[in-house]
């Protein structure tokens, strides 16, 4: 398998094809989604044909989502900060290092806590009709957070018309020195 061409776009490196790649997410394209954090996705024009995989900043009170179930198995992962996973209707408190396996079809959100930014990374299933079938379910518990739809819905466009009315038509940013702590090569 070749070496995937990487480019530089006005919001930082894309992968442009299939193969091989290695990106740096201070120097990835992130997304700023405004109440649902900002991400780094790490894909270009075409998504990962087998998972999906995003580093989430997540400011206080900001969630990765809405409350959702999906058919594909996800997992998350706290690298610093505090969160409240919303699971099954039950909050949970989560730190740096605690891993959340969400088996398919449990419902689920993550939501920042305290008074400092929260850092997650995030693996879920894709292809073949795995990671489809999402269903936003209303929980009383994700309202407390905003991260309950009013209605039960599948589809996404519903479940983020209020979010999504406010943001730009364009969410890609420049990484933000903020979002990540240094590194040993900076």
């Amino acid at each position: 398998m070749a070496e995937a061409p990487i480019r530089n776009s006005k919001n930082g490196l894309v992968v442009d094809g299939e193969g091989w790649f290695i990106i740096n997410a201070r120097e990835s394209r992130w997304k700023d989604e405004g109440p649902l954090g900002s991400y780094c996705t790490f894909e270009g024009k075409r998504r990962f044909p087998h998972f999906g995989i995003n580093i989430s900043v997540l400011e206080p009170g900001e969630r990765m989502g809405m409350y959702h179930r999906e058919n594909g198995q996800e997992s998350f992962f706290v690298l610093s900060g505090a969160c409240t996973l919303i699971v099954e209707g039950e909050e949970r408190q989560l730190t740096a290092w605690d891993f959340f396996y969400c088996a398919p079809k449990t419902p689920h959100i993550i939501v920042a806590a305290g008074d400092q930014s929260a850092i997650v990374l995030a693996v879920g299933a894709r292809g073949r009709g795995v990671g489809s079938g999402v269903l936003y379910t209303v929980c009383k518990a994700a309202a407390r957070h905003g991260a309950s739809v009013a209605r039960e819905t599948t589809d996404a466009a519903i479940a983020y018309a209020k979010i999504r009315a406010s943001l730009p038509s364009s969410t890609f940013v420049k990484f933000r020195q903020e979002w990540l702590p240094t590194s040993s090569r900076d």
